[in-house]
């Protein structure tokens, strides 16, 4: 049975393999253009910095050099229903440096597209087992009406227990911002 986590919540993993679903719809918007929405993981060592460049993990970077996280591919509408985007996660892969995934997500474009996060509805992350069981799921319920990135969520480790924290944080400058963040 799934647990529905606030913002702040954290939940044990009690997978080793599993994907990181992310949804959302995008409100009737009169800016013009389509809605891309992207999503990122940032693999971060105990200093909250990235492992190396390598472990940022996107649509131009798919996999991890440890082969961890494998992202499933760029939706560039997020029409549907379900995931609009995958990130394929097998933590007995991953680097012993690693310590926490952070999971973002981004409009592309969104200041030449007049875009944030405020027309954007039905925002959600869920990490699902390979038995297509619904472990957590964070839905994202807050009015972002100026950023346009938002760390959805993310996976830590603690004590040898990797766990998630529903975040829900959200930036303005975008992917930038979350580089210099975390590199």
């Amino acid at each position: 049975m799934a647990i529905n986590l606030q913002k702040g919540q954290r939940e044990n993993l009690n997978a080793q393999k599993f994907t990181i679903g992310l949804g959302w719809d995008t409100n009737a918007s009169s800016t013009g253009a389509a809605f891309d929405l992207d999503a990122s993981v940032f693999m971060l060592g105990a200093n909250s910095k990235l492992v190396a460049d390598e472990y940022f993990v996107f649509y131009n970077n798919a996999k991890s050099p440890d082969g961890a996280v494998t992202h499933t591919g760029d939706n560039l509408t997020g029409d549907g229903d379900g995931d609009d985007e995958s990130i394929l996660v097998d933590l007995s892969k991953i680097n012993s440096a690693v310590q926490e995934i952070c999971v973002v997500v981004t409009i592309h474009d969104a200041a030449d597209r007049k875009q944030n996060f405020g027309q954007v509805r039905n925002s959600f992350i869920r990490v699902v087992d390979e038995n297509n069981n619904v472990l957590v799921k964070y839905e994202l319920d807050e009015d972002f009406s100026v950023e346009t990135a938002i760390e959805f969520g993310r996976i830590y480790k603690k004590d040898s227990q990797w766990k998630f924290e529903a975040v829900g944080a959200g930036m303005k400058g975008g992917l930038e911002d979350y580089l210099k963040k975390y590199n």
